[in-house]
């Protein structure tokens, strides 16, 4: 199947997105998991460790200067040779980026790219679909990030689409695809809130 814009956040309004088998395969699938993970920015959480790892300023994070960059870094860089993000998925993100949907978060280390993630805005959700590192936490860092800018502009949650462990250290919920599609119901249709370019105030007021 071959993706255009307008399918693709059609398809995010009703649970769905696309994925490939890699990154060298040309079709697509479309996935409805049972079991969504999902973060609700009131409970998000930053560990100890990680407000340590942040105050170090040893990252400088950037909000949308390079999202091409960061999505063909998701599909493949030396740690990951092959995923599920292929060409079509790719280019039809980069122009919904174009469209303003398609935001990312940016990871500096001495001017070079070394960590980030991406994902598209539905209403109130941020559907988070992928995220790198090739600096050591530079991920984390960038989904901090991400959560206060959200939450400076009153978005209610993010959407991993799966539930992980790893992503449990952040406050994600498993919930199922019925509970998920009720939130998705009450808002998908919300006013769609401008994405900041910067934090209004320091990092860490935004996680009481």
């Amino acid at each position: 199947m071959f993706l255009s814009t307008d399918l693709v956040l059609k398809a995010y309004e009703k649970g769905l997105f696309p994925m490939s088998d890699s990154n060298y395969d040309p079709y697509i699938y479309w996935v409805e998991p049972k079991e969504r993970g999902l973060i609700d920015l009131k409970d998000f959480k930053v560990s100890k460790s990680l407000k340590k790892i942040i105050k170090q300023n040893k990252y400088n994070v950037k909000i949308n200067t390079c999202f091409p960059k960061v999505i063909k870094l998701c599909s493949k860089n030396k740690y990951r040779k092959t995923s599920w993000i292929n060409k079509q998925i790719i280019d039809n993100y980069i122009e919904l980026h174009n469209l303003g949907f398609a935001k990312s978060i940016e990871c500096f280390f001495e001017e070079k790219l070394v960590g980030g993630l991406y994902g598209i805005i539905i209403g109130k959700i941020f559907c988070g679909e992928s995220m790198f590192s090739l600096e050591k936490n530079a991920s984390k860092v960038a989904l901090v990030y991400l959560a206060a800018l959200l939450k400076q502009n009153d978005y209610k949650f993010i959407d991993t689409q799966f539930y992980s462990e790893h992503l449990k250290q952040f406050g994600t919920k498993k919930i199922t695809k019925f509970e998920y599609k009720k939130i998705l119901e009450n808002n998908k249709y919300s006013q769609r809130n401008d994405f900041p370019n910067e934090l209004s105030q320091s990092l860490f007021k935004f996680f009481k």
